[in-house]
């Protein structure tokens, strides 16, 4: 295992530049997610660590290693492709010891070491396959066994799930957080879905047209975003954003939005504020944190919000309500049992102890 050091690492494409003058550190031991949205730098970033794509500036470490002119064959990753790229003609068994046997490995040795990352993996009963007798899920995990015997210092996988349908996908994140857990070998994972990164992550770097935009645990991502592209990026449904302005209301602070509806800053959060009064914002509230009536807790910080319906979506333990807040779109979670008829009204309660605020031109959390 090893850490990952990043340090100013710029990456062009003749006169177009994709990353600018990245930096971050991976502990060792680590799993790493790289999350954003398409074409922000991610899967680049994430080769060029794999040594698949040269930097134009900067350098990248594997420990105390800089390998920034080192062939992949000798940074010591494996790397876990989207595709899974199986030699269809071998059985899993061969697919999984190809690179072993490639090395030189002794055969006995070749066979204990496959036969631990399929125990791992608990695909024992799949050892005499061919691949396209596997679904695309043991596929997967096939491919992951490939990467585990190579016993590498960092891991890397390139959106490994994105072919795989839904349940699959929660099933394989299960998958690699468990064997993440059970190796401990640090690990770099790229992904467009927040979600993977959410679940998966020891910490997320988010990334936005080469920019790191934050890096942090998944918790303080979501309950303390830098700016407004983050709190809308992470986060399912995401972040009501709702114009509005701070002003004075009964000795404290509001937040006004267009219509007149003032909503009360917590005393809490008022300090932080204060220096924001009068000053044009952008009010940012998740659809957990807005809900029906029923389910507000003791401590919440209430704001009545009287919302037009106009569709929901059960989801069983809950529902999401699509609605209209004067002439800004809201959406809110809530007990199936209080949800009213689409087309008509509805009160709805905003927990403002999760409030944030925004700069409307920069989008920075104020």
């Amino acid at each position: 295992m090893a850490s990952v050091t990043v340090r100013d690492v710029v990456k062009r494409f003749g006169e177009v530049q994709v990353i600018h003058g990245a930096s971050f550190d991976i502990r060792d031991g680590e799993l790493i997610v790289l999350v954003g949205p398409s074409g922000c730098g991610k899967s680049t970033m994430l080769r060029m660590i794999a040594g698949l794509e040269d930097i134009t500036g900067g350098e990248i470490a594997i420990g105390t290693k800089i390998v920034n002119n080192v062939p992949p064959r000798d940074r010591d990753v494996a790397m876990v492709f989207q595709d899974y790229a199986l030699y269809p003609h071998m059985s899993v068994e061969q697919n999984i010891g190809f690179g072993l046997k490639m090395r030189g490995v002794a055969r006995k040795d070749v066979r204990t070491q496959v036969q631990r990352a399929a125990d791992i993996l608990q695909i024992e009963h799949l050892l005499r396959r061919k691949p396209k007798q596997l679904s695309g899920g043991q596929r997967q995990r096939v491919a992951m066994g490939r990467a585990i015997v190579r016993e590498p210092q960092v891991f890397l996988f390139d959106e490994p799930l994105s072919n795989l349908d839904a349940k699959l996908r929660i099933d394989m994140r299960t998958q690699i957080k468990r064997l993440h857990r059970q190796l401990g070998t640090t690990s770099v994972y790229v992904t467009h879905d927040q979600v993977e990164a959410m679940t998966l992550a020891d910490r997320i770097v988010v990334l936005r047209d080469g920019v790191i935009e934050q890096l942090g645990p998944p918790d303080e991502l979501y309950e303390h975003p830098a700016n407004r592209f983050v709190a809308g990026f992470i986060g399912s449904p995401t972040m009501n954003f709702l114009p509005a302005r701070v002003v004075a209301r009964d000795g404290g602070l509001g937040v006004e939005l267009a219509g007149g509806v003032c909503l009360p800053v917590p005393e809490a959060r008022a300090p932080a504020y204060a220096a924001h009064k009068d000053r044009h914002v952008t009010l940012g509230i998740r659809p957990e944190h807005i809900t029906d009536p029923a389910s507000t807790r003791d401590g919440d910080v209430a704001a009545k919000l009287e919302v037009m319906i106009d569709v929901v979506e059960p989801l069983g333990s809950d529902t999401m309500i699509f609605a209209r807040l004067g002439e800004s779109d809201l959406v809110a979670r809530s007990d199936p049992k209080a949800v009213g008829e689409v087309g008509g009204a509805m009160t709805l309660l905003a927990n403002m102890s999760n409030m944030h605020l925004f700069d409307p031109e920069s989008g920075a959390a104020l």
